[in-house]
């Protein structure tokens, strides 16, 4: 039986979602599950939707000056975007690139943050968004200010920039995830969320998928409740241990949202003496996992290379620069990665999501 003494005591929860709630993803967009026996899905084709920026001077293969404006800076996830786009810079050659951006995950201070570089003068902006809605007037603004903008690994209304690095596809992302706590906990077990915020704009797409993808090919699986913690460790843990006292050995499963979350659960299953029997599965590097996976802990963690996403986007907006990547197009060069497929009309693919297990995660160090 789970030890419902708590060795750090819990907060209530300061915002959750009961099962019953139908996901939207934050937006009006519909879902697209994948199949249950893994066959390939099929998109519709899509016109480009990005926004364009007015004209400015002449890029072409001169040296650009670009901000990086993450969530926030301070964790491991995004320091491993940044190294990637240290990385892409230093191929290129032509590129200059500095991360800036708040130590929490707050809108208002993103906000803030490329507003200033705006007014200070860059060639390019790089985000990921705290919020879709909220963050697009500024993003306009640099357009309007004839400033290339690129997104990655959590998107803005898509007429606030030009490209969007998607580092898989929401549905793929949602098959994967409930895949992994299916086959930890059986078709009929049953599960809750921790993620960062409802309108974070990749997580809450994910969570839409996860639940039409559950539905259809898990029918028995129940899902009990959604919390939300930010991108806060404490906060975090604090959910997770109220989760594990308020079901239970009704709670067979957590999934962590975000890569703060997933460990915070693991460590919260893990003081909590549930291993073995709550299974935590989510997304995060595999650094922060290490230890949980090799004490048998969590079984899998998924996700993708967040250093190749930060090359990726740096090489999707000096494309954008030179011309080599316009409204249309289908591909683009990307480096090492080879060539990149245009999607949704202007989002390009990193590639499919990876699962870290006992067997491969020590290769891998970020």
């Amino acid at each position: 039986m789970k030890r419902l003494t708590l060795l750090l005591a819990a907060t209530a929860l300061s915002g959750s979602a009961m099962a019953a709630d139908r996901w939207d993803g934050g937006d009006d967009l519909a879902t697209n599950p994948l199949a249950c026996d893994g066959s390939a899905g099929v998109a519709a084709a899509k016109d480009y939707d990005g926004g364009q920026p007015a004209s400015g001077p002449d890029r072409m293969g001169k040296e650009i000056t670009l901000i990086d404006v993450p969530k926030l800076v301070g964790i491991g996830y995004f320091a491993a975007t940044t190294e990637g786009m240290r990385q892409a810079a230093e191929e290129l050659g032509n590129v200059n690139v500095t991360t800036d951006g708040p130590t929490e995950a707050n809108i208002d201070d993103q906000i803030t943050f490329i507003d200033n570089y705006i007014t200070q003068g860059v060639d390019g902006v790089l985000f990921a968004a705290n919020d879709p809605v909220a963050i697009a007037p500024v993003l306009k603004k640099a357009l309007g200010a004839g400033i290339h903008v690129v997104g990655y690994d959590a998107n803005s209304e898509p007429d606030a920039r030009e490209w969007f690095v998607n580092q898989a596809e929401f549905n793929g992302i949602g098959k994967s995830l409930i895949d992994a706590m299916a086959q930890e906990i059986g078709e009929d077990g049953k599960f809750a969320i921790v993620t960062s915020t409802f309108t974070t704009p990749n997580q809450a797409r994910w969570i839409a998928e996860m639940q039409d993808y559950q539905e259809a090919c898990y029918p028995n699986m129940e899902w009990l409740e959604t919390v939300e913690a930010q991108e806060d460790n404490i906060l975090s843990f604090n959910q997770a241990n109220t989760l594990i006292n308020k079901y239970g050995d009704d709670l067979d499963g957590i999934f962590g949202m975000t890569s703060v979350a997933t460990p915070a659960s693991a460590e919260a299953v893990t003081q909590a003496e549930a291993c073995g029997e709550t299974a935590v599965v989510g997304l995060a590097t595999p650094n922060a996992m290490k230890p949980y996976v090799a004490s048998g802990c969590v079984k899998s963690v998924v996700l993708w290379n967040p250093v190749d996403l930060g090359y990726a986007a740096v090489y999707v907006l000096r494309a954008a620069a030179d011309g080599k990547l316009a409204p249309g197009g289908k591909e683009v060069e990307a480096g090492r990665l080879g060539t990149l497929q245009v999607v949704n009309g202007s989002e390009v693919l990193l590639g499919a999501p990876f699962v870290y297990s006992m067997d491969n995660i020590d290769d891998f160090d970020f």
